[in-house]
């Protein structure tokens, strides 16, 4: 294809998902986006038609935890779009809960989405990837650093991807595709409100005072430190420390999240 090579973006409609296509539009790259949600995806990809208007801009419905329905929607963008520049596993779900309380079926859902769902659209676009190369993005959360009280569902898939990335980024560079993976700080977006609902009171006091980003900055964040070719995205300094300290940061974290249930339960 003429121009620039596209970019496919699951979580696409809304939040840090639907804040990179603007990015990379901006940019003059097509775009494809995926999401669960219809309403919001159809909504997303108008507005992203009537700012870009030259541009070439799909969207397709689809749950990544659906392994056929992701292969199905990735071939339709390939076949739409040719095989894509800019790969970005944003889609995901947050839930947190007490271990004991919580239901197995929020442990599945989130396993399912968050990891399953990069897995998926990771080995649907790459092998299209391996000609001209690209840039594959997994958006992951500082929760893959350590373990944090009331993410017991939510942090294992992170973790997960984290070592999926870790090992693509090896096995992918003979092809000249560039993996990143990113660690927003809470983003001011419809997924955080909705994690928000579920936080234990607990998980409330760890995760306070940490601030909160706006989704379009930690977009171009992650846009310029992939183009730039870099692994790790830790927009702020809280994420970046933990990626440099977090092994020697998690003992007293560890000790810091004990004091705190001691605490809440006298």
């Amino acid at each position: 294809m003429a121009g620039k090579a596209s970019a496919f973006i699951t979580g696409g409609s809304s939040g840090i998902g639907l804040e990179l296509a603007k990015t990379l539009a901006a940019r003059g790259h097509p775009i494809a986006i995926f999401s669960r949600d219809t309403g919001r995806l159809q909504d997303a990809a108008h507005a992203l038609k009537t700012d870009f208007p030259d541009l070439l801009i799909t969207a397709y419905p689809v749950d990544v935890s659906d392994r056929i329905g992701v292969g199905k929607a990735t071939a339709n963008a390939i076949a739409e779009h040719g095989n894509p520049g800019w790969a970005i596993a944003n889609a995901g779900i947050a839930e947190p809960g007490e271990f004991l309380h919580q239901d197995i079926a929020r442990f599945e859902a989130q396993m399912n989405t968050n990891y399953m769902g990069a897995l998926y659209f990771a080995k649907a676009v790459a092998p299209a990837m391996t000609d001209a190369g690209g840039h594959l993005i997994f958006v992951a959360s500082g929760a893959a650093f350590f373990g944090i009280y009331g993410y017991s569902a939510y942090a294992p898939p992170k973790f997960a991807m984290r070592g999926l990335a870790e090992v693509l980024r090896v096995e992918l560079a003979p092809y000249d595709i560039s993996v990143t993976l990113a660690f927003p700080p809470d983003t001011d977006t419809p997924q955080l409100d909705y994690e928000s609902r579920f936080k234990p009171e607990i998980t409330k006091a760890i995760t306070a005072g940490g601030g909160k980003w706006q989704a379009a900055d930690v977009a171009r964040r992650i846009v310029s430190c992939a183009q730039s070719g870099r692994f790790a995205v830790t927009p702020g300094l809280q994420m970046r420390a933990l990626l440099i300290l977090h092994s020697l940061f998690a003992p007293l974290l560890r000790l810091w999240q004990g004091w705190l249930v001691k605490r809440h339960n006298r």
